[in-house]
């Protein structure tokens, strides 16, 4: 197997594409217009009803028929992973899945999608969420309680969050061709995950990510060490930053080059910008600084346009399972519109990719647009 000078190498036959999305949200004002939806009270500081960010949604793009089928979110997006054929699909799950009545105290936003939505995710065919995220306990503990239950119900596994530490901190292993795929889940205080959220061995929250340290990358490794067997491909999830711009903290990067280095993983799988961040290849290996949103419910909010966060991309890297490195990464631009998931015009595609390559040059890593307007990682 030859390798390029960017380091991305030509495809064995057992090499594992995975589609990674960055934040998901199907609850609040998209939960309202699917079959079943929790009472729409919010305890935000600016709306009171959830129903109201369907309402400027429609403002901009017209009348949702509601309810609308569970499939109705993912739009495009079935047809481009029939294309594209992804082995398995990854995303960060931004939601609270309970009808738990009462929010965390004091949380200025709250998302929650009712139990009965849960086919959603299924019918989507999504074989892992990350549950280390802020908004998993917006309903605060017996939402996550429920939300855990739902998601065990519906066979959809999950890292992050649990009902204890041992269960919050567990990755999972996921099975794919002749080798494994070990998640782990962790979620930061930069990207506003309280601190009184994080897991204990007798009470349920968050695997939190306390700092970037070294006595971290060296916690992690040793937690990488007690499940890794040769041929493992080990992704780290990780909800931190900002939700918008395009600067990278140099912590997180020294931090994810040291996962990389020193901790046998071989994919960086960031989340909490509500729009796509720079990413790089390290020794071969790739880390999103921050995936965007895929799903969300902003339709009509007017702040930060500048950062086109209507836009999002679906993740395509082709990995060799036995040396972790990145083979190669198709970008699929898409656009919500109507709370559904739309292919971008072409014009938006080449500003993404305009963008991306921009802010990702610094890196060392270039982006190009392609003739069917997909974004790759140049080789």
């Amino acid at each position: 197997m030859q390798q390029n000078s960017s380091g991305i190498s030509s495809q064995p036959a057992s090499a594992i594409t995975l589609f990674l999305a960055g934040d998901v949200m199907p609850g609040r004002a998209i939960d309202q217009v699917l079959p079943n939806s929790v009472d729409p009270k919010l305890y935000e500081d600016y709306v009171k009803d959830a129903r109201e960010y369907v309402k400027l949604a429609e403002k901009v793009n017209g009348p949702i028929p509601k309810p609308v089928p569970y499939n109705y979110v993912w739009g495009d997006a079935f047809a481009v992973w029939q294309k594209m054929q992804p082995d398995m699909k990854l995303i960060n799950l931004e939601t609270s899945v309970t009808t738990h009545p009462e929010p965390w105290p004091g949380k200025p936003v709250q998302y929650r999608m009712h139990p009965a939505n849960i086919p959603v995710l299924t019918q989507a065919g999504i074989d892992f969420c990350s549950l280390a995220n802020n908004h998993t306990l917006d309903w605060s503990r017996p939402g996550l309680l429920e939300t855990l239950q739902t998601l065990r119900k519906a066979g959809l596994p999950f890292a992050g969050a649990g009902e204890n530490i041992q269960e919050a901190s567990k990755p999972v292993v996921l099975k794919v061709k002749q080798n494994r795929v070990l998640v782990f889940a962790y979620g930061s205080p930069g990207s506003g995950v309280p601190a009184d959220w994080t897991a204990t061995a007798n009470r349920s929250g968050i695997n939190f990510l306390p700092d970037l340290s070294e006595n971290m990358v060296q916690q992690i490794k040793a937690e990488v060490r007690k499940v890794k067997q040769p041929g493992d491909v080990v992704v780290f999830s990780v909800h931190w930053g900002s939700n918008w711009g395009y600067d990278i903290p140099p912590v997180h990067r020294h931090f994810a080059h040291r996962l990389i280095e020193e901790a046998g993983v071989v994919l960086i799988h960031g989340h909490s910008s509500h729009h796509p961040r720079p990413l790089e290849i390290y020794k071969g290996k790739l880390i999103l600084y921050g995936a965007g949103d895929l799903i969300n419910d902003y339709e009509g909010i007017k702040s930060n346009d500048d950062f086109r966060g209507d836009l999002s991309l679906m993740y395509f890297p082709t990995l060799d399972p036995a040396t972790g490195k990145l083979l190669s990464l198709k970008m699929v631009p898409m656009q919500m519109r109507s709370f559904r998931l739309h292919k971008a015009l072409k014009e938006d595609a080449a500003w993404l990719a305009k963008v991306l390559q921009q802010e990702s040059s610094r890196f060392g890593t270039r982006i190009v647009l392609e003739k069917d307007g997909t974004l790759s990682v140049q080789k």
